[in-house]
């Protein structure tokens, strides 16, 4: 049997909905949250055999941390009831500056909870408010001092970069508050303007200045250099951490290993498959209090789709994707299948070839997404 080691759960509430975000994600109401936890719970029953032993976990969202207490608590014991937790490497939840009560805190660390991924995205409280966000710079500051309290020290902030009437300067010195709280991970990610998003209809009205693209190039160069000076290796496009503080969950995904979803609008990757669950609440509580199963669409993945993954998610790694590991995986060479589309990628200065791996370049790491075209197959013939 194909181990399934890892853990994604979705909470999709939000107190404020971000203007960015085009995740799933619905006003917290009470009422709707109570049902829709009763719904999780019941989704992973399920799905999970009892005490199924799992290395990772991730509770994201949404804010997951919007929760009242008791339903956080409900949630988490369930997490314990449903999985064997005794060889659980890293267990994290997503959560917003300011969210937290002593009492959350202390929740989390009883059940185990030892990751927090604080959604910070910039140190200035103006550009936080054109965001949408709630949050203070000062909430950063207390939070992290309370989980620290509390023992929890594995701490990750996201950044985003390239924002509304950002410059080189602004987004520097965001970064520099950032290092000095030798916090032991960093994500960061350039502005995307998502459909559906408050920031698209903006964009389309031409009412969203962006800074230019070579700001953003800049901005990014500024990152991988910050960051190495403060101790943080890059080891995925837009991930940084001291040696032995990678996100072991997320790792899962560029690995790609398998993992299950739960929750609306959660993805799960599975044996042959990929799934999606349904996305707007009430339909996700109903179905799954007909069968458990709230699933909306399934994608079969052949060994062409599960080739083409392991190269553009295995490029997202600093380290690359090994020749010899593909060839074990597939039972076949790398070079069988994309000589042609290594040699020009090399040529153009945006991949790295050493004996046994392939790696992004410095430049291929700024068109990563022209890359990982080159590796998708019209078909496959072996």
């Amino acid at each position: 049997m194909i181990p399934i080691h890892s853990v994604y759960i979705h909470i999709p509430f939000c107190q404020q909905i971000c203007h960015y975000c085009d995740f799933t994600k619905f006003f917290y109401n009470e009422q709707l949250a109570n049902d829709y936890v009763d719904a999780l719970k019941k989704e992973m029953s399920t799905y999970v055999e009892k005490e199924k032993k799992v290395k990772t976990i991730f509770i994201g969202g949404g804010t997951p941390t919007a929760l009242t207490v008791p339903q956080l608590e409900a949630v988490l014991r369930h997490i314990a009831e449903t999985f064997d937790l005794h060889e659980c490497e890293e267990f994290t939840i997503e959560a917003n500056p300011g969210d937290f009560s002593k009492e959350k805190v202390a929740l989390l660390s009883t059940y185990g909870v030892n990751r927090v991924s604080l959604g910070v995205q910039v140190f200035d409280n103006e550009m936080l408010k054109t965001l949408g966000r709630i949050h203070t710079v000062k909430d950063v500051y207390d939070t992290v001092s309370l989980l620290q309290d509390y023992g929890i020290h594995n701490i990750s902030t996201d950044l985003i970069y390239a924002l509304p009437n950002q410059t080189v300067a602004h987004f520097k010195d965001s970064l520099t508050k950032a290092m000095n709280l030798d916090l032991p991970h960093l994500s960061t990610y350039a502005l995307q303007i998502e459909p559906k998003t408050v920031f698209y209809q903006r964009y389309k009205k031409g009412n969203l200045p962006r800074p230019p693209q070579e700001d953003e190039v800049k901005m990014y160069d500024i990152l991988k250099t910050t960051a190495a000076k403060n101790g943080l290796y890059q080891y995925e496009i837009s991930n940084f951490a001291k040696q032995g503080f990678e996100s072991k969950h997320n790792l899962t995904y560029w690995n790609n290993n398998f993992y299950y979803g739960f929750g609306a609008g959660a993805y799960g990757y599975l044996p042959g498959k990929r799934y999606g669950n349904i996305r707007p609440l009430p339909a996700y509580i109903k179905q799954v209090n007909n069968d458990g199963k709230p699933v909306l669409h399934v994608d079969k993945i052949g060994k062409k789709e599960q080739i083409e993954e392991e190269m553009f998610l295995g490029l997202r790694r600093m380290e690359g994707v090994s020749k010899r590991q593909f060839t074990d995986k597939f039972g076949v060479s790398m070079d069988k299948i994309y000589r042609p589309s290594i040699e020009e990628l090399v040529q153009r200065g945006w991949l790295l070839e050493r004996e046994d791996q392939i790696a992004l370049s410095e430049e291929g790491k700024i068109v990563a997404n022209e890359v990982f075209e080159r590796f998708l197959l019209d078909d496959l013939v072996i």
